[in-house]
């Protein structure tokens, strides 16, 4: 038996007559020790640096260890407020209590997290738990472990029932927010305190070194104006059609004298040459070719970043371009939803989301389709005329300041 009720008596016998580290009552600023378990997507990461940066705020002298999806540990592994970043690579996504993941969560925290004798861990994830972090923040040893209740909405009620047995404190929040603001929610709620939600992403001088050569290689000069093109999404429905991409990289070419920087995944190279042959020189197709970090690196380069609802929409707001969302969530759908802009939307000053008027049958209140389907009712037209009005003003202060470039967050 591996559900939560079974897992948390049968520990209790295990670790009959084991000391504990601190009062399972203990919060942020009384922590010595914190666990932080973000198991989930680039996004949901990004997002999470005003969360960990107001963590280290609230404890300046706490060693705090970061667990994360090990396909992604790249994109945090500089961060400057956590004392360690562990990586645990995870196979499966499923809904529901899989054994080998339970048991790989047990071994993991064996090995790696028990030792360190945690005082509090936190699990931030609004969502479903996918990833069986609760099991992980139980498993560490943590005297305190706080994470959001499984009662938050019907979805998390049915995949994760019984998981609020794996903590000390389940936080039962059921408004509609951004989540990074939620984010920070959980932070105070857990005792911490929040100056600044601005976004963070942490590179290294290689990082910038290698974009700035990629590019230089390429002919880009210093004060040449960039526009990101990101092609990449985690389900095909979010997907933008491809030669709505060139319709519109055309259109954008001629009216800005721009160039353009491809990005994605290594999934997403082959559309990313294509979108480079249909564009000609003007397009530098980079899409598989470098790691999150080197990515925002090259989103720096960037007054402009036109893209799906993905990872890499939040590393371009990060890094500090104007940015605009194509959304597949149809205006007045369901704003719990994990595709809704409400909750995922660009966090920076200049951003523009573009949504579908309604869904497309069979959908409702969001898109349930199996490949690129309510997206369809965002134009190109729509999309430059949103470019036209973020761009313009980047466009007279870019051009005002010959070979300036940006530093980077």
């Amino acid at each position: 038996m591996v559900s939560p009720k079974a897992v948390t008596s049968f520990s209790r016998l295990l670790s009959r007559g084991e000391a504990k580290t601190a009062p399972s009552g203990v919060d942020v600023k009384g922590a010595r020790s914190i666990l932080v378990v973000r198991s989930d997507g680039i996004g949901d990461l990004v997002l999470m640096s005003p969360f960990l940066r107001e963590l280290r705020r609230s404890n300046p002298s706490a060693w705090i260890t970061l667990v994360v999806d090990g396909k992604f540990r790249n994109l945090v592994e500089l961060c400057p407020h956590v004392n360690e970043v562990l990586g645990f690579d995870l196979n499966y996504r499923g809904r529901t209590i899989v054994p080998a993941l339970v048991l790989r969560a047990w071994r993991l925290s064996r090995r790696l997290l028990r030792a360190r004798r945690f005082d509090l861990a936190l699990v931030p994830r609004w969502d479903v738990d996918l990833y069986h972090s609760a099991y992980l923040a139980y498993f560490s040893g943590a005297s305190s472990r706080v994470a959001y209740s499984e009662n938050v909405h019907p979805g998390k009620q049915l995949s994760n029932r019984d998981f609020d047995s794996l903590l000390t404190r389940a936080i039962d929040d059921r408004t509609c927010k951004h989540e990074l603001e939620r984010n920070l929610d959980f932070l105070r709620e857990a005792g911490g305190k929040v100056e600044d939600d601005r976004l963070e992403v942490w590179l290294s001088e290689e990082d910038r070194e290698t974009a700035r050569r990629a590019l230089s290689s390429r002919g880009v000069a210093a004060n040449e104006l960039m526009i990101g093109i990101g092609l990449s999404a985690g389900h095909t429905k979010r997907l933008w059609p491809l030669e709505r991409f060139v319709e519109l990289g055309n259109l954008l070419k001629r009216e800005f004298e721009a160039r353009f920087i491809i990005t994605g995944g290594s999934e997403d190279r082959v559309r990313g040459l294509t979108l480079q042959e249909e564009l000609g020189n003007a397009a530098i197709n980079l899409a598989g070719d470098f790691t999150l970090r080197q990515t925002a690196a090259l989103l720096e380069r960037t007054q402009l970043v036109i893209t799906n609802d993905s990872g890499p929409m939040h590393l371009a707001a990060a890094a500090g371009a104007a940015v605009i969302e194509i959304s597949c969530h149809p205006k007045g759908g369901d704003a719990l939803h994990a595709n809704s802009p409400a909750r995922f939307h660009p966090w920076c000053k200049d951003y523009v989301v573009l949504q579908p008027e309604r869904s497309l049958e069979p959908c409702t209140g969001f898109c349930e389709w199996h490949e690129a389907h309510c997206i369809l009712g965002v134009s190109v037209e729509m999309v430059q005329e949103a470019a036209r009005t973020l761009m313009e003003d980047r466009r007279q202060v870019y051009k005002a300041a010959p070979g300036a470039g940006k530093s980077g967050a």
